[in-house]
């Protein structure tokens, strides 16, 4: 049974799974930049000698502007250090803000653990004739009474 190291580089020297030896390119790029610059990109790509770098928020495009310089020299020497991207080059590098990039992220339910002791007692009248009043405030009583 072969090895799944050997079967994953099997598959990155035929042509139609070429784009796998670039992704490696372009996660080991990243990962050679400092973290401050990692949180900034949100992905790269090569395309026609021109390396495209889209941030995942606008204020960063600012800052990596001053720095296209250092992005380069990293990526060519990543070119020259690893075998696996020695056929990249860049010649130019191009920001972008990415329109495809989550900027938030949502969270589906807030838990919030409460660091005071709960005063309510939960136990209050409801004066309203609208089905979901009332079941908000039934919610809000039953979450009281848990925390007690």
């Amino acid at each position: 049974m072969k090895q799944a190291n050997t079967i994953l580089s099997h598959l990155q020297t035929l042509p139609q799974f070429r784009i796998l030896k670039s992704h490696y390119c372009y996660q080991k790029f990243l990962s050679l930049l400092s973290p401050k610059f990692q949180k900034a990109i949100a992905f790269v790509y090569l395309k026609d000698d021109t390396l495209f770098v889209a941030l995942s928020h606008p204020g960063f495009k600012m800052e990596l502007n001053y720095n296209k310089e250092l992005l380069k020299s990293v990526f060519a020497l990543l070119a020259q250090e690893d075998e696996k991207c020695q056929n990249i080059t860049a010649s130019k590098v191009v920001l972008f803000n990415s329109r495809n990039h989550q900027f938030v992220k949502k969270e589906s339910s807030y838990q919030s653990i409460p660091y005071y002791q709960e005063m309510a007692l939960g136990d209050f009248s409801i004066q309203s004739e609208d089905k979901e009043l009332l079941q908000a405030f039934e919610n809000i009583r039953q979450s009281i009474s848990k925390q007690q």
